[in-house]
């Protein structure tokens, strides 16, 4: 026990880090940046107009090859590291106390698993290997339900990333945000924005994951691993329906007002 809360008590200090936490804010404006590209080839995918990567990798991609844009990613993974950290010390120490703590560090060690992926993302797209994560996706599911048990596993895959999606869509709608935000630096009518750009945008986030995972768990019941590429086999086949542009177009804005908020988390985020 002696030896357990010394390791906390060391990882507290370290947390309590001034210049973590600067990058851990600055890791926000990157993450902001990364879902506003992500939602600009969401919009492009609506109007027929764009036939790349339409997920976080194609956005990666897509910075890349604007002025100065492998500059700009790399300041993004050293953002994403930033908050891995941050989040693994969370995870470690954790922030609450009582039957919410455990649940806490769980969503903290997932976070950090999530923001260092985006981390590496962002090093394959600079050092010129192949970044798609539909592409990665749906090889790993081709490769997986080819063997003993493989298309109950990517199934069973699929009914986590849809619920996911349902978890993130809940989590924005009643506005449970909030508590990781220091509202009461927020003016009413600031505070109001922030609320706002949080629930649609994490709406959005979920239904996209939903609809990603719901094509996922189809890809293993029809044996079809072009349907398992993640958000960007979601956000193309909805694109192909009859309503889908429209709902499309929707969703491509709901990640935009996410993008916003993370730029007020950059600011408001207790760290």
């Amino acid at each position: 026990m002696s030896s357990l809360h010394n390791v906390r008590s060391t990882a507290s200090r370290a947390a309590d880090s001034r210049p973590l936490e600067i990058l851990a804010r600055g890791g926000f404006i990157a993450y902001g940046a990364i879902h506003l590209m992500f939602a600009w080839l969401a919009l492009q995918v609506a109007f027929g107009e764009s036939s790349g990567e339409t997920d976080q990798s194609g956005a990666l991609m897509t910075i890349a090859r604007q002025p100065a844009g492998e500059f700009l990613v790399i300041a993004i993974i050293i953002g994403m590291v930033a908050m891995a950290v941050w989040q693994a010390f969370a995870a470690l120490i954790g922030g609450s106390q009582g039957r919410s703590a455990v649940s806490e560090r769980v969503v903290s060690g997932c976070r950090t698993v999530l923001y260092l992926y985006f981390a590496y993302l962002g090093y394959k797209v600079v050092s010129g290997a192949n970044a798609s994560q539909s592409q990665s996706q749906q090889s790993a599911a081709s490769s997986l339900m080819d063997s003993g048990g493989g298309r109950f596993l990517v199934g069973a895959a699929g009914v986590v990333v849809a619920g996911v999606g349902i978890g993130l869509a809940v989590y924005g709608l009643t506005k449970k945000f909030r508590k990781h935000l220091n509202t009461a630096q927020m003016s009413p009518s600031v505070r109001r924005t922030v609320e706002q750009l949080g629930r649609a945008g994490y709406a959005s986030k979920g239904l996209a994951y939903a609809i990603a995972g719901t094509l996922i768990v189809s890809a293993a019941v029809t044996y079809d691993p072009q349907k398992a590429g993640g958000l960007d086999a979601a956000l193309k086949t909805l694109a192909g329906t009859p309503w889908g542009p429209w709902l499309l177009v929707l969703i491509a804005l709901g990640i935009a007002c996410f993008g916003v908020y993370c730029f007020f988390q950059a600011k408001y985020r207790k760290v």
